[in-house]
């Protein structure tokens, strides 16, 4: 993938966890960052879908996976994946001792009920 419209490799994210759920004391399954703001979302897997309604919200087209030991970045616009893209600034995921679903703590014992 190009440099393009859509990446600002110079902002951090926005924090360690999904910025909605952390708000509201909700959960999530997978981490993805927008690769233009560094808005912390979380994936269509988990309830809220944060990433995606972020990307609509702001005609931000570009997100980044947030879990560790992944690179791939997704084109809202296009639907194309790509399995690299430009460095962006660290850190590159969510701490690696942050379980996954998370944050510890606040997901529930029958999650794999709620998601689907």
């Amino acid at each position: 993938m190009n440099a393009q419209q859509g990446i600002d490799p110079s902002v951090a994210p926005s924090g360690t966890g999904c910025v909605e759920c952390d708000k509201a004391g909700g959960w999530w399954i997978h981490l993805r960052r927008c690769a233009e703001c560094g808005h912390i979302g979380c994936c269509d897997d988990s309830p809220e879908k944060h990433a995606t309604a972020h990307a609509g919200d702001t005609g931000h087209p570009l997100i980044r996976s947030f879990e560790p030991g992944e690179e791939w970045f997704w084109n809202y616009q296009t639907s194309e994946m790509y399995a690299s893209g430009p460095a962006l600034a660290p850190p590159v995921s969510h701490p690696v001792d942050q379980p996954v679903p998370g944050p510890k703590g606040r997901v529930p014992a029958n999650w794999r009920e709620l998601v689907g």
